[in-house]
């Protein structure tokens, strides 16, 4: 499993911010603040967005901590997902921040980098690729799901997963979605751990 990248020599911010950057003051923010430049490097750029709303800021990240232990669902194929709906939206953020973390995570790189173009892509198994044809189709507006689909993901994955599996589709919607619209882009987390380029 590759080791854990908790610095940046560079930043590669290319983030347009349609609203002002908050200022990460109080107590919480130089916690939030801490823990962030501990844990990526530096601290993500939606941090400066979210924090101009602290309450909202606060159950986003106790959310997020929840969703992190979720186990239902492979971890691969919660990536997979993940990244297909961040490159439907076009959240270049997204894109990089969980290219990144899947590195961290010890996951598939090679199939990590091929997301973007996996209907053209030989690296995906069946399952895999039913994976990302329901991300995409739960991402598109309007959606796309139909019966056959989620009954192919039950009888593959069963109940739990596939629900879990929405959930996250879900959830990736949302970041991906507010991230574009507050004009984030990629701050070149992928370059600290040199991996190789998204495919387009």
């Amino acid at each position: 499993m590759p080791s854990k990248t908790t610095s940046k020599t560079t930043s590669k911010t290319t983030s347009n911010f349609r609203i002002p950057k908050a200022e990460l003051d109080g107590i919480y923010g130089r916690m939030l603040s801490g823990y962030a430049k501990r844990t990526y490097g530096e601290v993500p750029d939606f941090a400066y967005v979210m924090y101009h709303h602290k309450p909202l800021t606060k159950a986003i990240l106790s959310f997020e901590g929840k969703v992190a232990k979720f186990s239902a669902l492979d971890p691969n194929l919660k990536s997979y997902a993940e990244m297909a709906s961040a490159a439907m939206i076009g959240c270049s953020w997204c894109m990089d921040f969980g290219y990144f973390m899947a590195h961290n995570k010890g996951l598939d790189e090679a199939k990590i980098r091929q997301v973007p173009v996996w209907r053209d892509s030989d690296v995906f198994t069946p399952l895999e690729r039913d994976v990302l044809e329901y991300a995409e189709a739960m991402t598109a507006t309007p959606p796309e799901v139909d019966d056959e689909m989620v009954d192919n993901l039950h009888r593959q994955l069963g109940v739990e997963a596939t629900v879990e599996l929405t959930a996250m589709i879900s959830l990736e919607n949302m970041r991906s979605r507010t991230n574009a619209a507050m004009g984030l882009a990629s701050q070149g987390y992928s370059d600290t751990c040199e991996l190789a380029p998204l495919a387009r």
